[in-house]
């Protein structure tokens, strides 16, 4: 199951009072998987950056509700600081992490800047890929004139906000209004370059990001600035979409860097930039020796890197998160200046439950060996042939990383690769599966735990066992059709992948079926308890059905396996 994760980065009208800036914060805190990542004040901008993280539905809840705290505790009218602002949140805009897309978390932030106007009379103007009209990308356009502006702007076609939009009055006056939008996760990254002068990281810097340089007469850097007939300066465009850079000295390292945000990570992915500004300080004699990132990244960004720098490498992109991610850090430097520790540096990683709370997947070995084998009933069955699919799936995606690197089929790493990330996407789930087993067996107990005094709690409780005995139904039903599908990657790889490891494709298959045959057992003692028997008939059959191809695959893997081995 994917998580889905969105970051959320109010900016309040307000740096200077902790006493509010906590208020605020707190409420946020306050909602269930909320996870604060930073705060950030400023005295001389009298503004506050927080930062925080979770699934849509409670970042969207938080952030109405620190809105709404906002606007209780700061009185735009007695506001005055040095960063442009309109309102007490300023702006509230929604990032895609994990499991969401951009246009996802605009539809978002256009329903929150709704709500925000509807339920607390303020009013919100929708920006970046929120917006309405292509001009209001522009947060610069939709916050012109600032705060002093709003009583010229509302009730104004053209100017007015897109929700709540009205005369100016007392309570306008007092919030100010709120810019709500949706944008792509900016990455701050510095590439450490190997001098210390800051005109040559300058010259890279301008030759990277997007705005470029001013053309000169003559294309000379001494000649003067080239105008168009407006008498605005004529830019040459550098390469990179999406990039904001500059050069400069950090006395810290005693070396230059080019200082870059990248603002449009789809456009620009990190390992592109990095490929690019190696690229152009080679050209100017220079080379890029590391690379810092300033903040936190999302997952998938390391991930991409890390496939982009292996697959550069010819080799096999099915192998672990952890060792995909090391791949990133030393292709980029990552590490250079000081240890990078993902756990640290990654969104995701910060908000991932403690060891405890994943339960089963996080144990040694022994350790799941050990709680099974205790008094308790669960782990049971359904998780251990979950688990045994998970290494079905493990020992193909093992035979097709090692075919990918197998001396004189360089030609086929990527056939071989290919296979192995199936692999890998087969056993992440049927690991997660291990845990989802457990669960349903928790909802089961918890759901006969539920009061039958009334006949209100009697009908409540039984729906509520109904629908925890479905579950725990369907979860192994779920492990079967996952350990089933490792059948086509062991298959292949005991026909086509390394000989050497032939043995190792059938232990796969043994596997798979055991899990397969283990899970269908789960699947019928559960569905014994539905009350629903038609629903309980239709699963036991597609169980049945996915049994016997099992059954049918496993012979299949083991004749091939076999042959093999009589040759």
């Amino acid at each position: 199951m994917i998580t889905r994760i969105i970051e959320c980065v109010p900016n309040f009208s307000e740096g200077r009072d902790q006493t509010v800036i906590k208020s605020i914060t707190d409420t946020i805190e306050s909602i269930k998987g909320i996870k604060l990542l930073d705060v950030d004040p400023g005295e001389a901008t009298n503004r506050t950056v927080v930062t925080f993280v979770g699934e849509p539905e409670a970042v969207v809840e938080a952030a109405f509700q620190s809105v709404k705290r906002a606007a209780e505790l700061i009185d735009m009218r007695n506001h005055h600081g040095a960063h442009p602002r309109m309102g007490a949140t300023d702006v509230c805009p929604l990032i895609p992490i994990a499991g969401i897309t951009l246009e996802e978390c605009a539809e978002l932030s256009r329903k929150l800047a709704k709500r925000i106007s509807d339920e607390l009379d303020i009013p919100t103007y929708c920006y970046e890929a929120a917006a309405f009209t292509p001009e209001r990308k522009n947060l610069a356009i939709c916050r012109a004139g600032e705060y002093e502006a709003l009583p010229e702007k509302m009730n104004h076609p053209g100017k007015a906000p897109d929700f709540g939009d009205r005369p100016f009055d007392e309570k306008a006056a007092r919030t100010g209004a709120t810019a709500v939008g949706a944008r792509d996760f900016l990455i701050a990254v510095n590439f450490n370059l190997n001098t210390t002068s800051t005109r040559r990281a300058n010259a890279i810097a301008f030759d990277v990001r997007e705005k470029g340089r001013p053309m000169r007469e003559g294309g000379k850097i001494t000649g003067k600035p080239l105008k168009d007939e407006n008498g605005n300066t004529i830019m040459q465009p550098g390469t990179l979409k999406g990039t904001k850079a500059i050069g400069w000295f950090i006395d810290e390292y005693g070396i230059a860097q080019v200082s870059m945000n990248i603002t449009d990570i789809s456009a620009t992915p990190l390992h592109v930039a990095f490929d690019e500004v190696c690229r152009a300080a080679q050209a100017r004699g220079l080379r890029v020796t590391g690379t810092e990132i300033v903040g936190l990244v999302p997952k998938r960004t390391l991930i991409e890197a890390g496939r982009y720098f292996l697959h550069k490498q010819q080799r096999s992109t099915g192998i672990s998160e952890s060792e995909i991610i090391r791949m990133a850090v030393k292709s980029m430097g990552l590490d250079e200046l000081s240890p990078f520790k993902p756990e640290e540096k990654v969104v995701e990683y910060m908000i991932a439950p403690s060891d405890g709370a994943r339960k089963l997947t996080a144990m040694t070995c022994a350790g799941f060996a050990e709680e099974t084998a205790s008094e308790s009933p669960a782990p049971g069955g359904g998780s251990i042939s979950a688990y045994v699919g998970a290494l079905a799936a493990a020992l193909g995606t093992m035979v097709a990383n090692l075919s990918a690197h197998k001396a004189g089929w360089d030609d086929r790493w990527k056939e071989f690769s290919d296979m192995a990330d199936s692999g890998q996407k087969l056993m992440t789930r049927l690991l997660h599966l291990v845990d989802e087993d457990t669960e349903a067996f928790n909802r089961i107990m918890d759901a006969f735990k539920m009061p039958k005094s009334s006949p209100e709690e009697k009908e409540a409780r039984a729906r509520a066992v109904e629908a925890a005995t479905l579950y725990a139904t369907e979860v192994p039903l779920s492990t079967m059709e996952a350990a089933c599908e490792t059948f086509p990657l062991l298959e292949a790889m005991a026909l086509n992948g390394n000989p050497a490891s032939v043995s190792d494709a059938g232990v796969g298959a043994l596997a798979a079926r055991s899990a397969v045959l283990g899970a269908q057992l789960n699947v019928r003692i559960n569905a014994a308890g539905l009350k629903d028997r038609e629903q309980a008939d239709r699963l036991t059959a597609r169980a049945a059905e996915i049994a016997a191809r099992a059954i049918e695959s496993e012979a299949k893997v083991l004749e091939i396996v076999n042959n093999v081995l009589l040759k």
